[in-house]
């Protein structure tokens, strides 16, 4: 394994634009580098790897799902993150938090023992979404306590802010690097710490290590499984279907747009072919084709506890049959 790995750390709130970041950069990264990003995520299900998912063999994901990396940092980080090491061995890692975590909690955690020596922590990332901001939404506490000590701020959504707006929001930022972004475009020469090299490679052998885990499996393909998360920053529910199931597109559309959610994932197998799609706040789904094809997920995050009986009803509604 590499020593001093360059990581970088994606960090920001939700729906500001970090996997779509994460996108634009590996469709960048160099052709004879190995990347590995490990994605973080408040529930259980996990949909960031299966919206980043690629055939590019230079690519690892893992996911650690079920609460921010800073409060799950027993067993499920520090062993899924060695795990991704080992398996990877990459000469760059990227992570990418939970947009209901704590970026300076896990900085903290990146510079000591055991990723002291092997991972070499650059100065972060925040993406931001501007539309927001100029709407006058505050930044989470535990995401604007993070702005000064960022290496680059990305103001994404901005293509519709003008230049009035734009002044405004920057006399509101801590004087640091600001670039503005649209779909999460950076150029990779603009990624903090890019030139970073990776140490010579030795045995390491401090870094945790678990019996792996037993993937859920479906004991009838008509039947998902369904995880349930609640934590002080939210409640998620989120489902995983056999990939022989398919759902209306339309019906699918039609029940999210009745729903409370902060946070919408999803890649389902319908009707118009398999498909991605993500929103914040109740907004309509940016709907595109997905290369994922091993089962559909969806995953809603809200601000409070729901009826859960009747969101699984009313999704198996949508359910093609």
């Amino acid at each position: 394994m590499l020593t001093h790995i360059p990581t970088h750390l994606i960090a920001g709130p939700l729906g500001a634009g970090k996997t779509s970041l994460i996108r634009q950069l590996l469709a960048q990264r160099p052709a004879h580098e190995r990347w590995a990003v490990l994605i973080n995520e408040f529930g259980q299900i996990g949909l960031d790897a299966a919206l980043l998912s690629s055939d590019d063999d230079g690519i690892s994901l893992a996911e650690v799902a079920g609460g921010c990396v800073c409060c799950v940092n027993g067993a499920p980080f520090q062993v899924g993150l060695a795990r991704l090491l080992r398996k990877a061995r990459p000469d760059r890692l990227l992570i990418e938090p939970s947009g209901l975590g704590h970026p300076l909690e896990i900085q903290r955690q990146l510079r000591e023992p055991p990723w002291e020596g092997v991972l070499a922590l650059q100065p972060s990332v925040m993406v931001l979404d501007a539309a927001a901001l100029a709407t006058g939404q505050a930044l989470p506490d535990s995401q604007r306590e993070a702005l000064p000590g960022a290496g680059l701020l990305i103001l994404n959504k901005s293509e519709h802010l003008d230049s009035s707006t734009c002044g405004k929001l920057l006399k509101q930022l801590p004087p640091i690097k600001v670039l503005w972004a649209s779909w999460g475009r950076l150029d990779i020469s603009e990624l903090p710490g890019i030139h970073a090299q990776s140490g010579k490679a030795v045995d390491i052998n401090q870094l945790p290590t678990a019996v792996g885990e037993t993937p859920t499996l479906w004991t009838n393909p008509a039947q998902p499984i369904c995880q349930i998360q609640s934590q002080n920053e939210g409640w998620s529910i989120g489902w995983r279907w056999h990939p022989s199931q398919y759902f209306e597109l339309m019906r699918v559309q039609i029940w999210l747009s009745r729903l409370p959610w902060r946070r919408a994932k999803l890649v389902l197998h319908t009707n118009a072919g398999w498909l991605s799609g993500n929103a914040l706040e109740g907004a309509a789904i940016h709907w595109q084709a997905s290369e994922w094809r091993k089962d559909s997920r969806l995953e809603l995050i809200f601000a409070e506890a729901q009826d859960e009986a009747a969101l699984k009803a009313a999704f198996e509604a949508c359910r093609l049959v």
